[in-house]
């Protein structure tokens, strides 16, 4: 920093003075307004500034403007000001008796009351700065003169010391706080001059975070202190929350002088609100307003968090009577011990140093007592002896729990202290004739790395910031109804950010005395099988939980999307895992391959029936009249129709997809040739027997052979082509069905399966032809007409066939196709043989050639 930026002169500062002229017209320079004389003050070599908040409340005038604004008025005599003065001053005390520290030179101090009003602590701090001490000057120099203190501690609250720091920053004079958190004093862009000796509520707003985190609260309500300190570290906090999931119901402010009827709406909030946990972002004055307040509408149960300022303050939970804050948890700064400090604040000697009134009233209030009583006094009001002993009273004043505060300003005073000592570089005697500068002070205030006399070590960072170290604190109800502050874990800011926090869970209470951590979330964990869903126009910690789609699944709780499942895997009934599909394919042990089985053997046996029944009577007119051994190879191609059936049935694999399709469709060709060749030959018989004619040569047993044959051997072709370009394949059919997958038989080559069953088909429809034109041919035993009807069965078979194929799911389609293969099979069968039986065992008078050519007239 530049020297410019320090105003005129090395460690001056510039005076708001008034030069005016005696009547010996000697040069004089006034400060304007009335001075401000300290409550507190000791001469020394070297002054140190003090501003600490002796109360905590003001009078508020209504001002014309007619008149000259009278001074404040504090009120409410705040006993932590007067303790936070004696660790000062007893610092001092400790400093001016040391020889290792600034040996020889005395430390001097002046102490201003800001109760707490921001305009108040600036008006005080340039009274450090300033002096109240009438100059004489030579007539042509400023107005100017050295500043009166070295450096400042004090600053109880954020604002005052922001307001502070912006007016003296300039300056250079150091001011540091032992209880000023904002994360906002970190800027030094805006507050160069300013340090501290507690941690920046940039690390407590995220530990707050990371705590709530830890016990699963995603839906919490936020009350703040309405001045910087709040607004601050509740910013920090939101932005941390929302970065870790958690949601804020509400976030209301409060200060000490708003109306009663803000303080109702702000309960009323909390009543209406369905969170469980309130983060207090409070100093204990807010906090008691709001307590009270609750009190009178009875709402307990609430799980509070809070800050440093009052999560280790006995005075609050004294106050606490209703035990609404049963169970707080919350950070405080590290607990502390000071030998001699304890007995040195009892000792209220020092403070008769102040002006007799301000001494008056601490005394009065200390000891609840008047020196001089009135005629109006109250009845039960005693009269103050000034001998009253401070180990007889127990209140604020007493009560040593704040000691880690008292503790920080020790350390500030000592941080001063021993900067001064590089400054006058020091060894076992001081150089008095340095000229001090604020600036240099500032600069070895912030390079300084010390050690107290307790062994902790003291330094600042870049922001004039100490180490982030924090204890979490549990109010623990007592059986007496006294609250113990019990240290349950510890947060330090310098770990990793997984090891930041340590706790014993275990051993914690929670609100209204439970063992149980409270649930405060906006809904319940979706469970596994379902995903969360937002709520229109609510925070992000509320949503629905919808259950996942079919194929879909969710293994883990709040999970925001299912998952789809593989392809051969469908989600289970919870749909919280993925089960393999179920395989579907025509089964043997199923109700209908076994029928089908059945059906098919039972074709097979009739046929080997039929063939013996044939073999056993062969040499009978019926037999050998429709070429008997045609008839045995269309029998032996029905036995294999009704066998190829079987080849449908059970799990696909390459070898039984490539046969069930070639066998089906070779054998039926080879019964369908079979068929023609005997239709033909019923045909070529009739022509025959006309006068000259020499058909049958044409076509006898030879070329029926060759035509069969031929016709087969066409087939064979094609499905030999088809095998070899495109073959049937077992494949898994995963989109019929949702939840199972379908084994079958993939055509290939579409064009070669519709080949096959054309082919069958053309055969099929030139024998249905030609039986039909040969039907009326005389005979009483003409096959023509029997040939007509199966092909007739058999055609309509197969032309419903194809709809039903194509439109049947899964194995039903298999079922199809062999249900098609056994019925055009038996109206064969039937059809063109079970006549012939019929004649040949119960109408054997009918087996006769005479009959047969139509000559028997006696039957």
């Amino acid at each position: 920093m530049t020297s410019t930026q320090r105003g005129p002169g090395k460690g001056w500062v510039l005076l708001l003075l008034l030069a005016s002229f005696s009547q010996a017209e000697e040069p004089v320079c006034r400060l304007i307004g009335d001075p401000d004389n300290p409550q507190l003050s000791k001469d020394g070599d070297i002054l140190l500034g003090g501003i600490f908040s002796f109360h905590d409340k003001w009078k508020n005038r209504l001002e014309t403007y007619m008149q000259k604004p009278l001074p404040l008025q504090c009120t409410s005599l705040d006993f932590r000001g007067f303790q936070y003065a004696q660790a000062m001053l007893f610092a001092i005390e400790e400093i001016n008796n040391s020889t290792n520290v600034l040996p020889g030179i005395s430390l001097g101090y002046k102490f201003y009351d800001d109760c707490g009003f921001i305009a108040r602590g600036v008006t005080v701090a340039l009274a450090l700065a300033n002096g109240n001490e009438v100059i004489f000057t030579p007539s042509e120099a400023p107005c100017s003169r050295p500043a009166q203190v070295q450096a400042i501690l004090g600053g109880t609250f954020s604002s005052p010391c922001m307001a502070i720091s912006t007016v003296i920053g300039p300056f250079n004079i150091p001011l540091i706080s032992h209880l000023a958190t904002c994360a906002c004093l970190s800027d030094k862009t805006k507050y160069p001059s300013f340090l501290r000796t507690i941690p920046s509520d940039y690390h407590q707003s995220r530990a707050l975070a990371q705590l709530i985190k830890y016990f699963g609260w995603t839906w919490v309500g936020a009350i703040r202190i309405n001045n910087d300190y709040g607004n601050n570290g509740m910013a920090t906090f939101i932005e941390t929350a929302q970065q870790l999931g958690i949601c804020l119901e509400y976030s209301v402010s409060v200060f000490r002088t708003d109306p009663p009827h803000k303080i109702v709406k702000i309960v009323d909030i909390i009543k209406a609100s369905t969170s469980k946990v309130i983060v207090a972002f409070l100093s204990p004055t807010e906090l008691y307003m709001i307590i009270q307040e609750l009190s009178h509408h009875n709402l307990t149960g609430y799980q509070w968090v809070g800050t440093e300022a009052w999560i280790f303050d006995f005075q609050t939970a004294a106050m606490d009577r209703h035990h609404i804050l049963d169970g707080a948890i919350g950070l405080s700064i590290p607990k502390a011990h000071v030998s001699g400090m304890r007995e040195f604040m009892l000792d209220v000697k020092p403070l008769n140093s102040s002006s007799d009134e301000f001494f008056t009233e601490f005394w009065e209030t200390l000891f609840s007592c008047k020196f001089k009583l009135s005629k109006s006094s109250a009845e039960n009001q005693r009269e103050c002896t000034g001998h009253e002993d401070v180990t007889e009273v127990e209140n604020s004043f007493t009560d040593m729990s704040l000691m880690p505060l008292f503790y920080n300003v020790y350390k500030g005073v000592y941080a001063m202290a021993h900067a001064l000592h590089d400054v006058l570089s020091c060894n076992k005697t001081c150089n008095n004739t340095v000229q001090l500068d604020p600036f240099m002070i500032l600069q070895h205030i912030k390079e300084v790395n010390f050690k107290t006399k307790e062994g902790d070590e003291v330094y600042f960072n870049e922001n004039g910031d100490p180490a982030a170290k924090y204890e979490i604190i549990n109010w623990q109800p007592t059986e007496n109804g006294i609250v113990d502050f019990v240290t349950v874990g510890l947060h330090d800011a310098s770990l990793p950010a997984d090891k930041q926090l340590k706790l014993q869970s275990q051993s914690l209470i929670w609100a209204q005395n439970s063992q149980q951590v409270p649930l405060s979330v906006c809904n319940e964990k979706c469970p596994p099988g379902t995903r969360k869903v937002l709520q229109k126009g609510k925070p992000v910690c509320c949503y629905d939980c919808l259950r996942c789609a079919e194929g879909e699944i969710s293994n883990a709780t709040d999970s925001i999307t299912c998952m789809r499942c593989d392809p051969e895997f469908w989600s289970n009934e919870r749909r919280d895992s993925c089960i393999k599909k179920e395989e579907e394919f025509l089964s043997y042990e199923e109700i209908m391959g076994k029928l089908l089985t059945a059906a098919s053997l039972f074709g097979t046996c009739m046929s080997f029936v039929v063939a013996f029944i044939f073999f056993r009577y062969r040499q009978t007119p019926v037999v050998r009249a429709n070429n008997s051994e045609l008839s045995f190879l269309l029998l032996f191609s029905l036995t294999l129709c009704f066998l190829c059936s079987l080849t449908f049935m059970g799990r696909p694999s390459e070898w039984s997809c490539m046969l069930r399709h070639t066998a089906f469709g070779i054998t039926f060709v080879l019964c369908i040739s079979c068929v023609l060749g005997k239709t033909i030959v019923v045909l070529m018989a009739f022509k025959a027997t006309l006068p000259g004619s020499d058909v049958m040569k044409w076509f006898g047993p030879t070329q029926q052979k060759l035509s069969v044959l031929g016709f087969t051997l066409i087939q064979v072709w094609i499905c030999i082509l088809w095998l070899t370009i495109n073959p049937p394949f077992p494949s898994k059919n995963l989109l019929l069905y949702n939840d199972k997958i379908i084994l079958e038989c993939a055509l290939g080559s579409a064009v070669g399966f519709w080949a096959v069953l054309g082919y069958i088909g053309l055969l099929a429809l030139l024998c249905f032809i030609l039986a039909f034109l040969a039907r009326k041919l005389p005979d009483n035993f003409n096959e023509a007409k029997f040939i007509t009807f199966s092909m007739l069965i058999f055609c309509a078979v197969w032309i419903t066939f194809i709809p039903a194929y194509i439109s049947s799911p899964g194995k039903f389609s298999v079922a199809v196709e062999i249900f098609a293969i056994l019925a055009s099979s038996f109206g064969l069968l039937v059809c063109i043989f079970i006549p012939k039986c019929y004649i040949i065992l119960l109408k054997p008078e009918k087996n006769t050639k005479k009959h047969l050519m139509g000559k028997d007239t006696s039957l």
